[in-house]
């Protein structure tokens, strides 16, 4: 199992960016996949989580409204579409394959990617 995150980088607040995850090794379309992010210094917390089938999405409270988590199964490939970045926002981006239980919690995922850092500046 592999996961390969990419996209990161820095921009202005208010900005946009999206990041993606490339998976490998197992068959993508029959799990559930889930992003988090970890700031300098704080715990990995959950940002979005989507259903194998793309059909169902979750996201955290700080950034409902300005994420959006997708999915293209055919590319084995996961991507978080970020909106109205805050500085806020600014930490290392992970993407990680679930197992079951509650998606805010990373003790339900098996794999995780490298992380790419995103960087919001003020």
């Amino acid at each position: 199992v592999q996961l390969q995150a990419s996209g990161g980088g820095l921009v202005q607040a208010g900005g946009s960016l999206r990041v993606s995850c490339a998976a490998s090794g197992y068959r993508f379309s029959h799990y559930d996949m889930g992003w988090f992010r970890q700031a300098l210094g704080k715990e990995r917390v959950f940002v979005a989580a989507i259903t194998y089938d793309g059909d169902t999405r979750y996201y955290a409270d700080s950034v409902k409204g300005r994420f959006t988590i997708s999915r293209d199964n055919a590319k084995n490939a996961v991507y978080l579409q970020m909106n109205s970045l805050k500085p806020e926002d600014t930490a290392v981006y992970y993407c990680a394959r679930f197992t079951g239980g509650r998606y805010y919690d990373t003790g339900n995922y098996d794999a995780w990617g490298q992380g790419t850092q995103v960087t919001v500046s003020s």
